[in-house]
């Protein structure tokens, strides 16, 4: 990947992320129009894979975004390492959790990077 498919992948990625807003709002919208809950709530720890910053703020950004979800805090661990602490309303699990979210960050971090790249 070169810098020059950089305007592409976020352009890629901004109709990616758009689609999954439409379809977490249709998940939310639809538990609360229907009688009884379908959430199975939970907070899951997340190492992410950013580098900067910047990076580690646009991912809790996005992930505040998503209806269903919201990004709680970050710690950095002795290591290095950027961890998110996240809730999550419509996941069987935290692994489930950590999935989706390790889907997202790597496609926000192929489409930020001027040269790509999922980790």
């Amino acid at each position: 990947m070169t810098w020059l498919s950089w305007p592409i992948r976020l352009l890629v990625f901004t109709g990616w992320f758009a689609k999954e807003i439409v379809v977490a709002s249709a998940v939310v919208l639809r538990d609360n129009l229907t009688p009884g809950q379908a959430s199975t709530p939970g907070i899951a720890h997340y190492a992410t894979r950013c580098r900067t910053d910047a990076e580690l703020t646009l991912l809790a950004a996005l992930i505040t975004l998503t209806p269903g979800t919201l990004a709680l805090g970050t710690e950095t661990t002795p290591a290095g390492a950027r961890v998110l602490f996240v809730h999550g309303m419509y996941n069987v699990d935290a692994d489930a959790l950590r999935t989706e979210l390790r889907d997202m960050e790597g496609r926000m971090l192929h489409a930020v990077r001027r040269r790509g790249g999922r980790s």
